[in-house]
């Protein structure tokens, strides 16, 4: 069960969190969202694994494990690096998604990148047998449908709705789904244009990517970032993740303070969770002598 948090500024601006990450103890977020109609889809067609891809720490491989053990399904992670192997105990999602049942295919960079290729995925049948595929990401016509529900009767008093972006899935879901008089603002977690890739699931012109505040790309982050996560979570108690939505809040509120929304405006983050990768970044920060984040 979610909920959402009001926070003001001044010009009588307010910010919302919609609080995502607390639909579920483990299958967290947007992908609760994407994940919902494609595990009705796998067994709605007799499928009893489901095989999905992602990299170390990806949100999207913990929930996907997550969900196959809460509703009976097999799960297959095809983890990008094959230097992984052997190291899951070190890995907090790799361990986490194994104890949830998960098995994994470890592959090298080169041959990830074929992932989308029918080649690639028919030498993966051939070896692990009949399987349901989601994308790497979660994204399809399955998981916007899911997103499409992460706004409500009760979000219809917002003048915009800001969200992470990642694979374009939540944000085209929300695009479709939001009021006329809103506007969605994506905030890509990459360094990419990913206009094209939300354009094959948004059927409204209704969104802008705001590409200011990806720190350098996936998965990348500095000090900046990780203090302004943690100085948000001391004064609200809503833990952030660095990877996606950390970075979206800390543009929303840039954002507001460089005068970007007019005065009176209501925005709403979406929060879409990942809150399992902290501990992963963690470790890196750690390595690096840099600040973590608290948790």
């Amino acid at each position: 069960m979610n909920q959402t948090v009001q926070i003001r500024f001044p010009k009588n601006i307010h910010l919302a969190i919609k609080r995502e990450d607390l639909l579920h103890p483990y299958i967290s977020g947007n992908k609760f969202r994407k994940l919902k109609y494609n595990v009705q889809e796998a067994q709605r067609q007799g499928k009893t694994m489901m095989l999905t891809f992602g990299g170390a720490y990806s949100n999207h491989i913990a929930a996907t494990a997550a969900a196959g053990k809460e509703y009976g399904l097999k799960t297959l992670g095809v983890i990008r690096g094959e230097e992984l192997t052997g190291k899951v105990n070190d890995n907090p999602t790799l361990s986490f998604a194994r104890d949830c049942g998960m098995e994994f295919e470890f592959v090298t960079r080169e041959a990830y990148r074929q992932k989308t290729e029918e080649t690639f995925i028919e030498t993966l049948r051939q070896k692990f047998g009949d399987f349901y595929l989601v994308p790497e990401g979660g994204t399809n016509d399955f998981a916007v449908k899911g997103c499409e529900e992460i706004l409500t009767l009760d979000d219809t008093e917002f003048d915009y709705i800001a969200c992470a972006v990642g694979t374009g899935g939540t944000i085209s879901g929300i695009a479709n789904s939001a009021e006329d008089h809103q506007k969605v603002l994506g905030f890509p977690a990459l360094k990419a244009d990913l206009s094209a890739d939300i354009a094959k699931f948004a059927i409204k012109d209704n969104w802008q990517l705001i590409t200011d505040y990806h720190f350098g790309g996936y998965a990348k982050t500095d000090e900046s970032l990780i203090a302004f996560i943690n100085d948000f979570y001391a004064k609200t108690n809503i833990p952030l993740d660095p990877v996606y939505t950390g970075k979206t809040v800390f543009g929303v509120i840039d954002m507001i303070e460089n005068g970007y929304f007019p005065e009176g405006s209501r925005i709403l983050v979406i929060h879409t969770g990942g809150l399992q990768g902290i501990a992963g970044m963690n470790k890196q920060l750690h390595k690096k002598g840099l600040l973590t984040i608290k948790t």
